[in-house]
């Protein structure tokens, strides 16, 4: 089930966004991620957010952010994914937005080959200059 996220998701959702880019930017320093949580944390609440929510255990098991039509990150706990949640939360936020745009660190090859399936073209590449990684700018039109 997808839903919007409520307060009481905040744990869930934190843990998920910490283990998932550790695990998925090695490239990036762990510290940088452990740095950044309380910040994220803080913040994260004010952006439009939806969560997965596993019918049967009513665990979170994944989450979308956006920043207007800005796709912040899409987090999948690391034993749910490859099993279609990242992409029943994109193609829900493709329900309610015309366009969407997001970036992606170039090192990430697993998520450009998944956002390319689901129709983003590479619109530009820059360096993120908090981390120093070249990123692609990807962009989704309905």
């Amino acid at each position: 089930m997808i839903r919007k996220f409520g307060n009481s998701d905040l744990i869930s959702v934190m843990e998920i966004w910490l283990h998932t880019n550790i695990q998925t930017h090695s490239f990036i320093s762990r510290n940088y991620w452990i740095e950044n949580y309380k910040l994220v944390k803080e913040m994260l609440p004010q952006a439009e957010i939806y969560v997965y929510e596993d019918d049967s255990s009513n665990r979170i098991e994944g989450f979308i952010g956006l920043t207007n039509n800005y796709i912040e990150g899409i987090f999948v706990r690391d034993n749910a994914q490859s099993k279609g949640i990242g992409k029943q939360l994109l193609d829900y936020i493709k329900t309610l937005k015309s366009s969407l745009t997001l970036s992606v660190y170039q090192k990430n090859e697993r998520a450009i080959r998944f956002y390319q399936r689901e129709q983003f073209a590479i619109h530009s590449a820059n360096m993120d200059e908090n981390t120093n990684e070249n990123e692609l700018v990807m962009i989704w039109t309905r």
